[in-house]
């Protein structure tokens, strides 16, 4: 297994060390490396169960829009990398992206029209630290699925409950809407988007 180094990096640092082919996922916070697992068992078929309904409303509406198999979101300071669970991505944008062709990575939030990430135990990066850097980048939305209910009781209720919040930006800054058991998620990106946060959370089990 390839060892994360222990000094702060920089971006271009950490894109240069990233191995090709490893058992594990890596991200770069704060210009710190940290190891993550892939996704694996119920994380992998929930992301896998999102990623393929919202590809199937792509297809359905004939937008430009692509799933990708996997990239690397740098942060405004680039200071980070991320390397979302499921990401939706502008096609005609990507001439803009000077390094997609090259390394699969995006710098320009209009590039993005849809984040998801699905929380496991490093729940506190998710609803802090991402929801941040999507937001100073200007990605439009942004999906928190908490399917298991380990986030802080501030975002998914007390006593806690399976939550999907779903980030709007307005005028540059990010609204929340939660939702919970026997809701239909609604998306400002696909408004006629048929999830319930019930199939969702139904994947996971």
């Amino acid at each position: 297994m390839v060892q994360p180094l222990s000094i702060s990096v920089t971006f271009d640092e950490f894109i240069e060390w990233l191995p090709e082919s490893s058992e594990c996922r890596y991200e770069l916070r704060r210009g710190v490396i940290v190891e993550m697992p892939k996704p694996k068992g119920k994380h992998s078929k929930v992301a896998g169960f999102v990623n393929g309904k919202l590809f199937i409303e792509i297809e359905r509406l004939g937008w430009p829009y692509f799933i990708p198999r996997e990239c690397i979101v740098r942060s405004p300071d680039a200071s980070s990398g991320y390397e979302p669970d499921v990401i939706i991505l502008d096609e005609p944008e990507l001439v803009n992206e000077s390094r997609w062709e090259s390394g699969s990575i995006l710098t320009l939030g209009r590039s993005i029209k849809l984040i998801v990430e699905v929380v496991s135990t490093n729940w506190r990066d998710d609803y802090a630290l991402k929801m941040t850097d999507y937001e100073a980048l200007g990605i439009q939305e942004y999906w928190i699925i908490d399917y298991a209910a380990l986030g802080g009781r501030q975002f998914i209720g007390n006593p806690k409950q399976p939550t999907l919040s779903v980030y709007a930006l307005i005028d540059g800054e990010y609204e929340v809407q939660r939702f919970r058991r026997g809701e239909r998620i609604l998306s400002p990106t696909f408004p006629d988007l048929t999830l319930t946060v019930d199939e969702v959370v139904a994947a996971g089990q």
